[in-house]
């Protein structure tokens, strides 16, 4: 069997079985970062990202924000969590030929995303490769009381989503700010049950919240707010790289949400929690109901 075949998330599963944590880890595998044990009211989030030439960008792309992309997607992970990131390490694969300016700039990028979030860079690896591969790892913290993990999602709970999915090929996947400020408004004021960025697609990362807490969920189509740089509905819900949020609370607390809500970024209620046996569902605009296939980006 290939990688190709088996998939991404199937290969996840896999390696995750022979796995054994220790008691210091309150969630290893299956999250947007791991939470480890650290004070007597915070955790420890750790998580790593990898952007490769030819797969999340093109060298033709500004180095600058090749560099901003590589830092933040780590940050919309952190900000997933409901936490604050703190410290990166960054490992770099470039070839030999590369221009010197080019490498000045993509780390230009780096810095100034971890200017903007306080993240301080305390080390990495550089290596010698035939593309442009940058590795960071990165450390944030979170309160115990402000966790929020995917698998947290209550029947009967709202399902919203932060700005507007789909397009993000056209400039935003190298462009975007991680919902650091959101999140943390939101763990500080609410009860948020759910939550995970959307980096796979909108479908398929909610598919991720609705797998590990063995919900189902209905979502309607005209309340999803998708890109004027999108090609098309389907597209927009399913081919990602638009690292904003979606998250889940309980249902009464959603009106005094939109009312509350402080920030010009977009918020969308667009659905509810429901039994899992009820699966997978979306209405559209004609208001019939289709059960939906929760597949998104994949990297195999």
């Amino acid at each position: 069997m290939k990688l190709k075949d088996l998939g991404e998330f199937n290969f996840i599963n896999r390696i995750s079985k022979s796995i054994r944590a220790s008691s210091q880890v309150v969630k290893g595998i299956g999250d947007d970062a791991a939470v480890l044990k650290y004070t007597k009211d915070k955790h420890l989030l750790f998580t790593t990202d990898m952007i490769i030439e030819g797969k999340h960008f093109y060298k033709s792309a500004k180095a600058e924000l090749v560099g901003k992309k590589s830092l933040s997607c780590n940050i919309s992970d952190i900000a997933a969590m409901g936490g604050v990131p703190k410290f990166a390490v960054i490992s770099v694969g470039f070839p030999g030929s590369l221009d010197l300016k080019y490498a000045d700039k993509l780390y230009k990028g780096i810095r100034k995303v971890a200017n903007s979030f306080k993240v301080d860079l305390v080390g990495g690896d550089t290596v010698n490769s035939g593309k442009i591969i940058i590795n960071i790892a990165l450390i944030g913290e979170v309160e115990k009381k402000n966790l929020v993990l995917r698998s947290g999602a209550k029947e009967d709970d709202a399902i919203f989503i932060t700005g507007n999915i789909g397009g993000s090929i056209k400039f935003k996947h190298l462009n975007f700010t991680p919902r650091i400020k959101e999140a943390r408004f939101l763990v500080n004021n609410f009860k948020i049950n759910s939550m995970t960025d959307i980096s796979d697609g909108l479908l398929a990362d909610l598919g991720h919240i609705l797998d590990e807490s063995y919900k189902g969920a209905i979502i309607c189509e005209k309340t999803i707010p998708v890109s004027r740089n999108a090609s098309g509905f389907d597209s927009a819900v399913r081919d990602g790289e638009d690292f904003e949020l979606v998250f889940t609370l309980p249902w009464p607390q959603a009106d005094r949400l939109e009312k509350t809500w402080p920030f010009t970024t977009r918020l969308s209620r667009i659905g509810r929690i429901i039994n899992r046996r009820k699966g997978f569902s979306i209405v559209n605009k004609s208001g019939k109901s289709k059960k939906i296939n929760p597949t998104g980006f994949t990297h195999f």
